[in-house]
């Protein structure tokens, strides 16, 4: 059976769509959206290294109800001496393991939090940054190269310390296996789009706002196929390429701006 794909021909955001859209991204985007949102937790901060290992870390353990994943990730901030910067470049073995045990956040636990933070001070010594990991070196800037980079890093920062994958992998998703990736997409919005509405930072500039893909989950999935803008049935990386695809109609140069206005719709207003 050939498979349905969005023609790229004939597909269209109508002018009224296009305006409901934006009116509701910009309902969204504004800084009273922080205090509910994980957000908040890099928004603690104002060093751009302590945001980014924050901003890191909340990405990360962002599923299940906000108000949960908000108290989870400050525990876990507060494991690493309220500072996730220094914390990350001179904590020893000890410290790491002191910081990682008995942590828990749904399926992400100790041995999980471990990973992540021996991964994490291997690649800011190496990068000297979260963003230079994203980074390909031999192929063009986009999204799914920056994605499945970063997990390789990832997990080779990690085999350096002795860890093996394992578990861990899946806390840490790449579109080379089809996953949607939605919690690192939501943390390159939070790195790359513009700050100047005040709730995201902007502190990234090697990845450009309309190279970003939208963070698909089953709020905004659910929104995207009321609103037509999305036909495939599965929450995965051909439904984020086919629901960007759309956006890119209502905001080329920005099109996960529009990430406000599907969540808002779904999570907020139940749409």
């Amino acid at each position: 059976m050939a498979k349905r794909l969005v023609n790229s021909e004939k597909f269209h955001v109508t002018d009224d769509l296009r305006d409901f859209l934006l009116e509701k991204a910009a309902d969204y985007e504004r800084p009273d959206f922080i205090p509910h949102d994980p957000i908040a937790i890099p928004h603690l901060f104002s060093e751009k290294q302590d945001v980014e290992l924050a901003g890191f870390i909340a990405a990360t353990l962002a599923w299940g109800q906000r108000k949960t994943i908000l108290a989870k990730a400050g525990a876990f901030i507060d494991r690493l001496d309220g500072a996730p910067g220094d914390f990350i470049k001179n904590a020893t073995q000890d410290e790491i393991r002191s910081a990682a045990k008995g942590f828990v956040h749904r399926t992400f636990q100790s041995r999980d939090a471990e990973v992540f933070l021996n991964a994490l001070q291997v690649l800011v010594t190496s990068y000297g940054g979260l963003e230079s990991a994203f980074l390909p070196r031999d192929e063009e800037v986009s999204a799914a190269a920056c994605l499945k980079t970063f997990h390789n890093r990832f997990f080779l920062a990690a085999s350096h310390r002795g860890y093996e994958a394992g578990r861990t992998r899946k806390h840490v998703a790449t579109p080379a296996r089809g996953s949607a990736a939605k919690r690192l997409n939501m943390f390159l919005r939070w790195m790359v789009r513009p700050s100047r509405r005040g709730v995201d930072f902007g502190l990234w500039n090697q990845i450009l706002p309309s190279q970003l893909m939208m963070p698909l989950d089953v709020h905004t999935g659910n929104v995207g196929r009321k609103l037509g803008l999305l036909n495939r049935k599965q929450n995965d990386w051909k439904a984020v390429e086919l629901l960007t695809y759309a956006l890119r109609q209502v905001e080329p140069e920005d099109p996960v701006r529009l990430d406000f206005a599907l969540f808002g719709l779904g999570a907020i207003e139940q749409f």
